[in-house]
């Protein structure tokens, strides 16, 4: 499988769109467990970063990552552009992570 370049914005510098594949889209569901959540709100209380609820959103924007790569695969895209990240909470301890854009081919310029 080759590469394929996403970007938040609508063009790529020194590459030329030349057809426009279609929306794809990658997503995740994410949970936290008991022990992370008890230890997450404590950090709120003291103060602090929440190590592990940081590490579960950055699986989840890999899992979104490797979804949409996948669906712009399939369309024999060789970019995404205008990618967007959109995070949800879903209920009590769940986060909905997704990330849209536009499966592209360009060429050099």
């Amino acid at each position: 499988m080759s590469d394929i370049t996403i970007t938040t914005t609508d063009s790529l510098e020194g590459h030329t769109v030349t057809e426009y594949l279609g929306v794809v889209s990658g997503e995740a569901i994410i949970g936290a467990n008991v022990v992370s959540d008890i230890a997450a709100n404590i950090r709120d209380v003291v103060g602090g970063r929440s190590g592990s609820y940081e590490k579960k959103v950055e699986a989840g924007r890999k899992e979104a990552i490797n979804d949409i790569t996948a669906a712009a695969h399939e369309l024999d895209a060789d970019a995404i552009v205008g990618a967007t990240f959109d995070y949800e909470e879903m209920g009590e301890g769940m986060l909905w992570v997704n990330l849209s854009g536009t499966a592209v081919k360009t060429r050099s310029e």
